[in-house]
């Protein structure tokens, strides 16, 4: 009980002094890691992921597409963030875009742009057009910071909201294991869930950028649709686990697409 007691206190500190304001949204998260700190551990943990699981060369024509899409991505990204006068939420980003040669259906974004493909992926997007609304959708969590937040509140319940660095050195294995669950990437303890919030915000986010790129953001209805066909009946896909779709995300999706098309330029 009182042990419980300290959590429930933990959590009403945390809440009251470390909330994050969505750059775009307004919408407000409990962040308890300071980006610049989450974003270090990205870059490690990034570089360690690519010894582990070697990307495909920049020869391989999958590999020109994703890095081509991502790019163009990143371009609207900042072109967006810059407008809305918020490019101080970029600094720190080194943008890095690879394939990895795997079966899972997945892809994901780390804190500061670093992102994996999966091949398995590919056969479900089909053509550019919708792997585009999977990457501008995965790169939305990361700029809107959703992964800070889940692994914020792994670490409170874990290791009561201990400091990264306190995490880091006295539960290394454990802080990593939060750290890929909170970014979708595959471990032993499974995966954190986005909140519905979070992914309406995502895939708001993720038609726009992808409108912006030259995308058509309309292949977003029958990409999702795809997916939630393909999880009948059987275990869903990785990229699924934490991404439900079903019919209130189609609907949500076809009700915001007037606003995504303002941004639509063909390319």
């Amino acid at each position: 009980m009182k042990k419980k007691i300290l959590i429930l206190t933990a959590v009403f500190i945390a809440a009251l002094i470390s909330c994050h304001k969505n750059a775009i949204t307004g919408s407000r998260g409990l962040t308890l890691i300071p980006e610049n700190e989450l974003m270090g551990m990205s870059y490690q943990q990034y570089d360690q992921f690519l010894k582990e699981h070697p990307p495909l060369p920049e020869s391989d024509s999958r590999v020109q597409m994703v890095k081509r899409c991502g790019q163009r991505i990143q371009k609207s990204v900042e072109q967006y963030y810059s407008q809305k006068g918020l490019s101080k939420e970029l600094e720190g980003f080194n943008w890095e875009f690879n394939v990895i040669d795997e079966s899972t259906v997945n892809a994901w974004c780390m804190p500061g742009g670093k992102v994996a493909v999966y091949t398995g992926l590919l056969p479900v997007t089909g053509d550019e057009q919708s792997l585009a609304i999977v990457m501008g959708h995965e790169i939305a969590h990361a700029v809107a910071r959703h992964g800070n937040q889940r692994m914020s509140q792994g670490m409170l319940v874990q290791l009561g909201g201990a400091a990264l660095s306190i995490a880091l050195s006295q539960k290394p294995a454990l802080t990593q294991e939060l750290f890929y669950q909170a970014y979708g990437i595959s471990t032993t303890l499974g995966v954190l869930s986005y909140s519905r919030k979070h992914e309406s915000e995502a895939d708001k986010m993720g038609l726009i950028f992808a409108a912006m790129s030259g995308y058509n953001p309309e292949a977003a209805i029958d990409f999702w649709g795809r997916m939630a066909e393909s999880s009948k009946g059987q275990k869903p896909p990785e990229l699924l686990s934490t991404h439900p779709s079903d019919e209130r995300r189609i609907k949500d999706l076809k009700a915001f697409m007037p606003e995504a098309k303002k941004y639509y330029k063909p390319q």
